[in-house]
């Protein structure tokens, strides 16, 4: 089956104002850097994100919230980004702060079909107002419910025709999770192969979850915090 789409443009449509999207990526590494170009793009609005953090000012996510086309994020991390730090603060942006590990297996839980779990985190903080208690071994855990999207847009090294996908390095952290909880999964990689090309011992995520898939253009691959030793 040919899931190829011709570019990131064809891959986001359908997406409407008010829709929920998965974004993968950690700080700025392993996002998907076109689909969130043409998200920007094509204006739409009032959107939620589930996003470990909403990149930098001026780039990743930080892009959306510069032309306030998200409602609310959904993620662990303020971090870089000012204009998200502004807007939370100042109750422009509604956001739900999820510990780091709670927010990876929420996501795995809806790929999974898991409606929700139990978790130690969070307990006696705010992230536990509201949400039902039990003990388990004499230890209280929290009910956290699971996450699906409309849309979960994710970035890989190498796919094929079919939507298999190979991550490289720290690369792949949020994005098999959230590949596998979206109703419409979009791919977008750096070498697109023919079926047959991968060898499926390396595969990480199966095309099953993957309905679009397209190679993305001129990556910048930004580094947060670029650290060297003096000379």
């Amino acid at each position: 089956m040919n899931k190829v789409v011709g570019n990131a443009q064809e891959a986001i449509q359908g997406v409407k104002d008010g829709m929920t999207f998965m974004l993968g990526g950690f700080g700025l590494c392993g996002i998907p850097e076109n689909a969130i170009s043409a998200l920007r793009d094509s204006a739409v609005k009032n959107i939620t994100c589930i996003s470990n953090n909403a990149g930098v000012d001026d780039f990743g996510l930080g892009l959306l919230l510069q032309t306030k086309q998200i409602k609310k994020m959904v993620s662990s991390y303020v971090g870089e980004n000012d204009e998200f730090e502004r807007q939370m603060l100042s109750g422009e942006l509604e956001v739900d702060l999820i510990p780091q590990g709670s927010l990876a297996e929420r996501c795995r839980a809806g790929g999974a079909g898991i409606p929700a779990f139990f978790t130690p985190a969070g307990y006696g903080t705010e992230v536990a107002e509201g949400k039902e208690v039990r003990d388990f071994n004499g230890k209280p855990h929290v009910l956290e419910l699971a996450l699906t999207a409309d849309f979960a847009f994710v970035k890989a090294w190498k796919g094929d025709r079919a939507g298999n996908l190979i991550f490289k390095s720290t690369a792949r952290n949020f994005n098999p999770l959230m590949a596998m909880a979206g109703k419409i999964t979009v791919a977008e990689v750096e070498e697109l192969v023919p079926e047959g090309e991968l060898d499926p011992n390396f595969i990480h995520t199966p095309g099953i979850f993957v309905q679009r898939i397209f190679e993305g253009k001129n990556y910048e691959k930004r580094i947060e915090q670029k650290t060297v030793r003096s000379r």
